[in-house]
């Protein structure tokens, strides 16, 4: 069974927990950063930067995983711990998920 894209409980807590407009706000804070947190982990895979990979990965699963987008989340662990990989392979695939995410999080916060 694959795994679904986000898991909509996760931010029925945080709109529980903060409040529907600022669990928005932080969602949006979030799908506005992700793209500067992905170009830095292609800058490191680019410049062979093991640790700054291990980092940005971190930050997007860490992220990720605050707004129930577990495959994205899913991926960018098993990159954070996978290392520095041998092409940028991973990476678009993590694009694609993170746009598939973007899309169902938007979702859940225009309903």
């Amino acid at each position: 069974m694959t795994e679904p894209i986000i898991d909509p409980s996760v931010c029925a807590e945080l709109s529980d927990a903060m409040g529907s407009d600022f669990a928005a706000e932080l969602i949006e804070t979030f799908l506005n950063d992700a793209p500067n947190m992905i170009a830095d982990l292609k800058k490191a895979a680019a410049e062979g930067d093991a640790d700054g990979y291990r980092r940005a990965a971190h930050s997007i699963k860490s992220n990720a995983d605050t707004f129930g987008a577990v495959q994205l989340a899913a991926m960018a662990r098993s990159m954070e711990l996978g290392g520095l990989p041998d092409a940028d392979a991973p990476i678009p695939a993590l694009e694609a998920t993170y746009a598939a995410s973007a899309e169902a999080l938007k979702g859940l916060m225009d309903e």
